[in-house]
This record gives C-alpha cells, sequence and structure tokens, in this order.
C-alpha cells in the first residue's frame, strides 16, 4: 500500500520547510503531491525568502484526492494565503475528520489551525513569536509536539523542520523508515535520529 502526503505552497511560504519535508517524505518512498493554493491559480510560487518553487498542481485539482497526511509550511505570508482559502481550511477538516495526519509548522498552527479552531481540543506548538495567537490550554512548548488524540503535528520552525519531517515518517511508515532517513542526514548531536 502506497503512503501519500499533499503538501501545501503559498506565495510567501516559508521554502526551507516546504522542501525538508518534500525531501525527506520522498526519502521516505512516500508519494508526495504539492498543491499551490496562490488565489490566481499559478503553480509557480514565489517563498518568503524569493526562492521559486514549482507545484505540481492547484489545490483545487486535487481537493478530492485521498491522502495520508497534509502539510502546512509556516511563512507568515504563505500562513495568511492558507489561512484566507476556504478550499484550503476545508481540505485540512476533511483530513482531520477522515482520521488522517495534519502536520503544521511555524506559522499556520496558529494562523490556520488556530485561526478556524479546527481542533478544538488539541495540543500544538508553533513559531514562538505568534504563541499568544494560541490559546493557552493548547500551547506546548515543544520543538515537535504530536497530540494522538487528534492526529495533529505541529513545529516551530525552519530549525525543526527536519525533525518535523522525520516525525511525519515515523507517524506513516514506521520508526525504522524514519531511522533509515535520518542516517543519511548527518544530523546534529541531539537531534532525535529515531536509532535505538
Amino acid at each position: 500500500m502506497s503512503v501519500s502526503a499533499l503538501v501545501c505552497l503559498a506565495p510567501g511560504s516559508e521554502e526551507l520547510e516546504a522542501v525538508t519535508a518534500i525531501d525527506l517524505l520522498v526519502r521516505a518512498g512516500i508519494q508526495v503531491t504539492t498543491a499551490s493554493v496562490a488565489g490566481d491559480g499559478n503553480l509557480q510560487i514565489r517563498c518568503s525568502r524569493g526562492v521559486r518553487l514549482l507545484a505540481d498542481v492547484a489545490l483545487v485539482d486535487v481537493a478530492d484526492e485521498d491522502y495520508d497526511v497534509i502539510v502546512l509550511p509556516g511563512g507568515l505570508k504563505g500562513a495568511e494565503c492558507f489561512r484566507d482559502s476556504p478550499l484550503l481550511v476545508e481540505k485540512v477538516r476533511h483530513i482531520n475528520v477522515t482520521g488522517k495526519l495534519v502536520a503544521a509548522i511555524c506559522a499556520a498552527p496558529a494562523l490556520v489551525l488556530e485561526y478556524h479552531d479546527l481542533f478544538p481540543v488539541g495540543n500544538m506548538t508553533g513559531f514562538p513569536g505568534l504563541k499568544d495567537k494560541i490559546s493557552a490550554t493548547k500551547w506546548m512548548e515543544k520543538r515537535v509536539m504530536f497530540d494522538p488524540r487528534v492526529n495533529l503535528l505541529t513545529s516551530q520552525g525552519p530549525g525543526t523542520a527536519i525533525e518535523f519531517a522525520l516525525k511525519i515518517i515515523d507517524l506513516l511508515v514506521g520508526k525504522e523508515k524514519a531511522a533509515e532517513v535520518a542516517a543519511q542526514l548527518v544530523l546534529y548531536p541531539g537531534i532525535y535520529n529515531y536509532q535505538d
């Protein structure tokens, strides 16, 4: 059975977070589709630092497809674009209701998930500078936070992107595959690498 991921991209998305997730999920053998949430449907996305990424499809073209995870990179402008897209919000809601994994990093937990109250009881983390936009009863001071009650994975920012992506791999295809991918990366000491 193949495992699939939908990585959403928007103008202003944080490129390091997006590319890290895409790269590591592909290394793990996960079928990755990148979807543009740009209001004009443009597949070429100019990210937060000016890097241009080319999405595979527009979100509207795959909105009815099933995925095992939806990944929302951060970046302030990108997260605002996600927030303002009824189609993206509905896709996140659908993924969650069907028991699949929702993974959001940096600005996305506060500006998308919390803004739309998509996880009323889900604990989460996010970019520390946006902590005030997440309910104090939900905020967790962790680099990566997984809440198994609602199948929600969140993370803090570019510096946690590798840990975030490895946790997605762990959750979707297992610890052994996460360890295999981690072994290729020459991780810095102290990062959890899924090795025993």
